[in-house]
């Protein structure tokens, strides 16, 4: 909490009085400030799982928001594993990388974030139709 200092002293004049007060007034304070400057995933990120229709029956979904510090190899790796479908990390200029995988594995790739404590299931946005 963050305090302003003020202090006392007290002048006498004839006509008139001076005087000045040693307080400390608290300023506002925000509880959400901690959680704001914080990296964590949730202070106002969210992960964002999409499909996109290539052609015809074919589909890709794409995980996109996870935390920088995470190795997306490694993840993209367990994910390939799990699900038994390809991928790759595709760089994007705006939004950073991106795990790209074959088919629609929206609620697949949700459960298994989860799962593996990487995000919680309230910061989890699936994006498709």
């Amino acid at each position: 909490m963050a305090f302003v200092e003020a202090k006392l002293s007290v002048s006498f004049h004839p006509t008139r009085y001076m005087v000045d007060i040693d307080v400390q007034i608290p300023t506002t304070f925000d509880p959400f400030a901690e959680a704001t400057e914080s990296g964590a995933p949730g202070a106002k990120e969210y992960v964002h799982v999409r499909i996109q229709q290539r052609n015809g029956k074919k589909s890709l979904t794409t995980v996109q928001g996870l935390k920088k510090e995470f190795s997306y190899e490694k993840i993209l790796k367990d994910l390939k594993k799990e699900f038994c479908c390809n991928g790759n990390v595709v760089q994007d200029k705006e939004l950073g990388k991106v795990i790209q995988l074959q088919g629609d594995q929206r609620k697949k790739v949700a459960n298994f974030l989860t799962q593996a404590g990487l995000v919680k299931k309230d910061q989890i946005k699936i994006h498709g139709f």
